[in-house]
């Protein structure tokens, strides 16, 4: 089949490459949108990523051009316009697990992180200043943490946070009975948020759930507790974060994801002139820290990512069922 690869990184290549058997691939470096969509024409599926633009103009274009698939190489698809690509019989595909330790463990990261501050004594150290002022941090042992959503990777994470010792509170619309074994409470949003030092997001964005952390929901919060966000950046309202962090009521964020990522992320900016002013609002704040959406960057995943896309692709070749399928 051939398929036509958007937002193409060089680990992109290099990892679908190792698993392609049969596949012609043209790899495009530029995002999915209504001015690129036209690149496709020729191949019967696409594969898109996180911030490629899957709008009802473009699913127009790709229907014209004789696209039948499109197959994510993530596990969100709030950036598909699924209603439109059922009306013009395009298929929808995902990887709704590659690996869930891989996110979950970069969430503990980033609470470590940020609580012990061990990259700033990191950068101390390097220019020869070895004062311990201002690094204090806590025991994550006793502490309670809340987790809003518990799927896989939510699940994973709750594990590993008890293993620090960790008091674990949750919210889920479909609680998870082996994770209530394990000593997970669950209780209402609210209740969460009031009582978790540490709160970290591992649900999808919907509807439902986009800005699930606003001006309200981060009045609940304790004072100075630490949100962790590795899910997708609309779950979170970010200029009402940032009031949260001037005022001191909110302790510290660490986020993966953001909400107008696609302008910034996945490209190396260091000699350009960032013009997203909210960013750089974030990026003043010594209590904050951000990476560039590389929860999912490990060997494993990368690998997991690879194969199942092309297992989906090849299952909607050979017209049997869709089990990452994903309707309106």
């Amino acid at each position: 089949m051939k398929i036509a690869f958007f937002s193409t990184q060089s680990y992109d290549r290099e990892y679908f490459d190792a698993c392609n058997k049969k596949h012609e691939i043209t790899y495009f470096e530029t995002a999915l949108n209504t001015d690129t969509a036209l690149l496709a024409k020729g191949c019967s599926a696409i594969c898109v990523f996180v911030n490629d633009k899957v709008t009802p103009s473009v699913l127009a274009v790709l229907s014209e051009n004789g696209i039948k698939l499109i197959a994510l190489r993530c596990a969100g698809f709030n950036n598909v316009d699924l209603k439109t690509a059922a009306e013009l019989g395009i298929k929808v595909v995902r990887v709704p697990a590659y690996s869930p330790h891989a996110v979950a463990e970069h969430a503990v990261a980033m609470i470590l992180t940020l609580n012990r501050k061990t990259h700033k004594a990191y950068n101390r150290v390097r220019e020869g200043n070895f004062s311990l002022e201002r690094l204090t941090g806590f025991d994550l042992y006793g502490k309670t943490v809340g987790v809003i959503g518990t799927g896989q990777i939510g699940g994973v994470f709750c594990k590993i946070m008890q293993g620090f010792g960790c008091n674990i509170v949750a919210f889920d619309k479909y609680p998870n009975e082996t994770l209530k074994q394990t000593g997970v409470v669950y209780d209402t949003l609210d209740n969460v948020l009031m009582h978790a030092d540490i709160v970290s997001l591992h649900c999808p964005l919907t509807t439902e759930t986009k800005h699930l952390i606003r001006k309200e929901t981060l009045a609940l919060m304790k004072k100075g507790a630490m949100l962790i966000n590795t899910g997708r950046g609309a779950l979170v309202d970010t200029k009402s974060v940032i009031h949260a962090l001037k005022t001191g009521n909110l302790g510290y964020l660490g986020i993966d994801v953001y909400e107008q990522e696609e302008n910034v992320f996945f490209r190396n900016l260091s000699e350009s002139i960032i013009q997203d002013e909210v960013l750089l609002r974030l990026l003043s704040f010594p209590n904050v820290l951000i990476t560039s959406h590389q929860g999912f960057f490990t060997d494993e995943a990368l690998t997991q990512i690879a194969k199942t896309t092309f297992e989906n692709i090849e299952a909607f070749e050979n017209h049997v069922s869709l089990v990452n399928e994903v309707k309106a």
